[in-house]
């Protein structure tokens, strides 16, 4: 047990739910999980906070949950998660003339840089959320990652600034703070999805974070690893289930059902002789839903979202084969059926589920694993990268709190291994011929450098 390492709690506002999970680094560094709690999200719609009360009971609820699967907590402070379609963000440029230029570049120097920004000229009615430096200049040195210990006269970078409604903020943080917790730090969703799914090789590669919650569809784009565009698109999970409710004429709960259950992102997929018999209300007669209208359904909206996700990187110009890493979907709405292969028809780019277990310790139970906590996990990561860098403060007496025996994987229970969906017989040529290319090509640079160490012997 390492008790050196603070605990960071996530909490994860959402349209349909509102997750809290409490973590720790161990000494390998990977997440261990203390303390989780869900519960339906009432008053948020389209990652909005609209009815304060109802999300208060809903964040009360997931608290006591929490509470409930590890007693020995005490939280007060929580990383929290925002989005909605008000959120916005625009490039800037920064630089500032050193005063001490026989000394190397040092961090204070570059907080500066990044508090300066703060002072952008945003539309009223709007907040800076984050400062996100991207690459960084020192005099005519450019593209440089991290220019600590360099030395210079003028350091400069760009930046990405997040921008959101003072009013939705307000909101949050009302919500938050009335339900007894202190908002350590606003977090963009999709930066917190990123840091969860995604691996250091997917960074370099350069990567679309594609995040389908309950009210959003939230968007990341790194390339050569830099944060290069953010955007939420205003439709999700719950539109195609309000599409199914008002196409088939169903119950809401029903509509949801049948989704999770039946539902396909490919119509051409769906057996076209499959029914779902739906019971009739009061004493009517039953319906029978053919599983193709309903897959026609989820497909005409999923390829509205992916149509927005093209739009996003066709604006930055990494549209057409720049994207080496392709697009990992995560969130809920990422668990639907045949979904990688709308994305990659859509889009050009591979496609792959993101699994927040990049960064969790094993032994974990499987639930935490699912593509729906991804914002939460990610959150904590946030949390630690702040801790890491000395951004805050935080408490470490933490001694008596251990992995609870509620979220540990039992013994004899087997971690279940995520299954490529099938795929046709050219694909599968097609990725082995690939996978015969990068091993050959892995061979042939291995032989180079056994030549050239018999060379040298």
């Amino acid at each position: 047990m390492n008790n050196e390492q603070p605990i960071i709690v996530g909490l994860d506002i959402g349209t349909t739910k509102i997750a809290v999970i409490a973590g720790r680094k161990n000494e390998f560094g990977k997440l261990e999980i203390l303390g989780f709690g869900k519960a339906s999200s009432n008053g948020v719609k389209h990652g909005q906070v609209l009815n304060i009360d109802e999300t208060i009971k809903a964040i009360r609820s997931a608290l006591d949950n929490c509470f409930a699967s590890n007693p020995g907590l005490n939280i007060n402070e929580v990383y929290v998660g925002i989005a909605g379609h008000h959120i916005k963000s625009l490039q800037t440029r920064g630089d500032i003339v050193r005063q001490h230029t026989d000394i190397e570049i040092t961090q204070k120097e570059i907080d500066q840089l990044v508090d300066d920004q703060y002072k952008t000229y945003i539309p009223a009615g709007d907040q800076i959320i984050d400062v996100i430096p991207q690459e960084f200049t020192v005099d005519n040195f450019q593209n440089i990652p991290n220019p600590i210990g360099y030395g210079g006269v003028k350091i400069g970078a760009n930046f990405h600034i997040i921008t959101g409604d003072k009013n939705a903020i307000r909101n949050i943080n009302r919500s938050v703070e009335r339900s007894g917790l202190h908002t350590k730090d606003l977090v963009l969703q999709p930066l917190a999805s990123s840091s969860a799914v995604m691996g250091q090789e997917d960074l370099e590669a350069g990567v679309a974070i594609v995040d389908i919650g309950g009210g959003t569809t939230d968007l990341a784009v790194f390339y050569e690893g830099i944060l290069k565009h953010t955007a939420v698109i205003p439709f999700a999970g719950e539109n195609i289930t309000n599409d199914i409710k008002t196409g088939l004429g169903v119950l809401k709960t029903q509509a949801e059902a049948m989704k999770v259950q039946f539902g396909s992102a490919l119509a051409n997929e769906a057996k076209s002789n499959a029914y779902i018999t739906i019971p009739g209300l009061r004493g009517m007669p039953a319906k029978e839903i053919s599983v193709k209208n309903l897959a026609n359904i989820i497909q005409a909206r999923m390829s509205e979202i992916m149509d927005f996700v093209t739009y996003h990187l066709k604006q930055v110009g990494l549209d057409n084969r720049m994207l080496n890493g392709g697009i990992i979907l995560t969130g809920g709405g990422s668990q639907l059926k045949h979904l990688i292969q709308l994305t990659e028809y859509t889009t050009g780019l591979p496609a792959r589920i993101g699994f927040p277990n990049e960064h969790l310790a094993a032994g974990h139970i499987e639930e935490l694993a699912k593509p729906t906590y991804s914002t939460c996990i990610g959150l904590i990561l946030k949390g630690y990268d702040d801790y890491e860098h000395n951004r805050k403060q935080f408490e470490k007496d933490f001694a008596n709190v251990s992995v609870p025996d509620a979220l540990k994987q039992q013994a004899g229970e087997e971690v279940p291994v995520v299954v490529e969906e099938a795929v046709s017989e050219t694909e599968m040529n097609r990725r082995k011929n690939l996978t015969g290319f990068w091993s050959k090509f892995k061979d042939r640079i291995i032989d180079l450098f056994k030549e050239e160490e018999d060379k040298h012997l």
